[in-house]
């Protein structure tokens, strides 16, 4: 224990578990600061290195690894439980904006450490280009479907079962319509589909809305469409119950193959990612001449997340206000939300095309 610390730490491990324990009202926010930490520890482990032998020129080592993690089959694999012998922390290498992001947290992890005293020093603060780096909150989302895309994938979704189908493939037909439509309706974190309850749905002087609480803890209300109401309906009455919920129901609303059950994050981030493979593959069987090639990949890279950048950019190109559009989204900076605006960039292509070298 460093002779300046302030916390109760025998080791790093320690220390960085009681800077997650900071984050334990917002369960979302610490898995994810979780991994980030890990891919530190374990890539420091290999190096032989300790947080305090952590300097500038091994810092970018570090990012040079988020990367592109070497050799490749020790860090980089399938989705898997942690407890799994062939789990691996990457899935694939880092694309620029997520090393940034993993670098911000990061750079917040050794700031608390700095000022527990765990660490003498933060070798962030030496990166003359750190806000270039480090700020990426302009970045423009990248991360989502475009329109024509989301179009194909739920009208794919919503193909009619065969008169053959077994009840337990008419359930699932029915979950899979629910989980997207719901992340595309009301742009949930995956923890909030996971943890959302029937009775969260309310009817109030005339209009639906759905009660959630997302980071830091805070439960906002947030309007639901006619669409989502037809559809909660449908999955309701598909369970044997009452088309509309009642407020004090605190049953799940996606559940287990049981019908009962809630699922868990993990199970649900799967069954998208699975999803979203399947839809791949049938895009690309669609047509023999390749021209669906480049869609169908960006279906098979896409994440649960990206449905959610979906909602909010679809909402933006819609016309939502700015500021409605952030209570949508719950975020507490208006800029945060405005990565989701790309009709100026439309509007800007379309008036640089009269642009000509000549009359053509």
């Amino acid at each position: 224990m460093p002779a300046a610390s302030r916390i109760r730490a025998e080791s790093d491990a320690q220390a960085i578990a009681q800077w997650l324990s900071e984050y334990a009202a917002s369960p979302q926010t610490q898995r994810a600061y979780r991994k980030e930490a890990e891919r530190l520890m374990l890539w420091l482990a290999a190096s032989g290195l300790t947080l305090a032998e952590l300097d500038r020129s091994q810092l970018q080592r570090f990012e040079a690894f988020l990367a592109d993690p070497q050799p490749h089959e020790r860090w980089v694999g399938p989705p898997r439980p942690r407890q799994h012998p062939q789990w691996r922390p990457f899935r694939r290498p880092l694309s620029a904006a997520s090393r940034r992001q993993s670098l911000v947290i990061l750079q917040g992890m050794f700031a608390w450490l700095g000022e527990a005293g765990w660490l003498s020093h933060n070798p962030f603060r030496l990166m003359r280009d750190k806000r270039r780096r480090l700020d990426n909150r302009q970045a423009p989302i990248e991360r989502y479907l475009e329109r024509p895309l989301w179009e194909w994938l739920w009208n794919w979704l919503n193909r009619p079962l065969a008169d053959s189908a077994t009840s337990r493939e008419r359930y699932l037909h029915r979950r899979r319509r629910l989980i997207f439509g719901f992340a595309y309706l009301l742009a949930p974190r995956i923890s909030e589909m996971a943890t959302a309850r029937m009775g969260d749905f309310s009817y109030r002087e005339g209009r639906w809305w759905w009660r959630v609480t997302g980071k830091g803890a805070r439960t906002e209300r947030i309007p639901v469409p006619a669409d989502m109401i037809a559809l909660l309906g449908e999955w309701r009455e598909g369970l044997g119950l009452a088309a509309q919920p009642a407020g004090d129901d605190p049953t799940p609303l996606i559940r287990a193959l049981d019908g009962h059950r809630a699922i868990g994050d993990n199970q649900l981030y799967r069954l998208i990612k699975a999803t979203f493979a399947e839809a791949a593959l049938a895009l690309e069987s669609e047509a023999s001449d390749g021209g669906t090639r480049p869609l169908s990949r960006q279906l098979a890279r896409a994440t649960p997340h990206w449905l959610r950048h979906t909602a909010l950019t679809h909402q933006a190109q819609a016309g939502v206000e700015l500021r409605y559009l952030a209570k949508t989204a719950r975020h507490s900076r208006l800029d945060t939300t405005a990565r989701y605006l790309h009709a100026e960039a439309d509007e800007w292509q379309q008036q640089v095309a009269a642009h000509r070298l000549g009359e053509q």
